[in-house]
């Protein structure tokens, strides 16, 4: 292995080092609690060490949302190749795999939709930003994708695939939120399964002729 081959793979060690922590403390304190000297401190690296990675706190806690993005692309890319699949039995799939992401990681995620609507966007580096609407574009016309045959097919109601795929995002983010502030109104854990089979059968029912 070459030099340069090992300061890479140290790099993306570390980095990979930095992310854990943050999420650690994060998951603790919360976002605005958190400081990069805490996170340094989990860590066991220096303040100094961070920036040099991350711009900032708020680059870094993008950092953790870019992961569960990717992850969710990835999986979603799955599903739209599968072949001699129905219409319907794509959205079941659809559901399956948004559920599963959730299950994957429930923090990040959480963190994902409220970095998507906050003003932390505005403090991310300019390369930073386009990654997180890129990848978040390309969710977004990859769960439209998996509409269009069944509106084609008429199996789904004539509504643009772009509206269906928004529709579905609205409505897994807004489950995923309302669970979590369930769960810190009542400090206790609530199950988020039942509210996802009620929303996606509804939904299922309402594009269906």
């Amino acid at each position: 292995m070459g030099i340069q081959e090992r300061k890479r793979r140290e790099r993306k060690r570390r980095r990979r080092q930095i992310l854990v922590a943050a999420k650690k403390v994060f998951s603790i304190k919360g976002f605005t609690k958190t400081t990069m000297e805490d996170i340094a401190r989990e860590a066991e690296l220096s303040p100094g060490t961070l920036y040099l990675y991350f711009k900032n706190k708020d680059e870094l806690y993008a950092s953790l949302s870019v992961e569960i993005l990717e992850h969710l692309y990835n999986k979603l890319k799955r599903v739209y190749v599968k072949e001699a699949q129905s219409p319907q039995r794509r959205i079941d799939l659809l559901k399956q795999t948004l559920f599963e992401v959730y299950e994957f990681d429930p923090l990040i995620l959480v963190n994902l939709f409220h970095l998507q609507s906050s003003d932390i966007l505005k403090n991310l580096s300019a390369p930073m930003l386009a990654h997180i609407r890129d990848l978040s574009q390309k969710t977004i016309d990859l769960i439209a994708r998996i509409f269009e045959e069944g509106v084609s097919g008429q199996v789904f109601i004539e509504k643009p695939p772009q509206e269906l795929s928004n529709v579905m995002w609205a409505l897994f983010s807004g489950i995923v939120l309302w669970e979590e502030s369930k769960r810190i109104i009542n400090d206790q854990s609530v199950p988020v399964h039942p509210a996802f089979d009620t929303a996606f059968e509804i939904f299922s029912r309402g594009i269906s002729r």
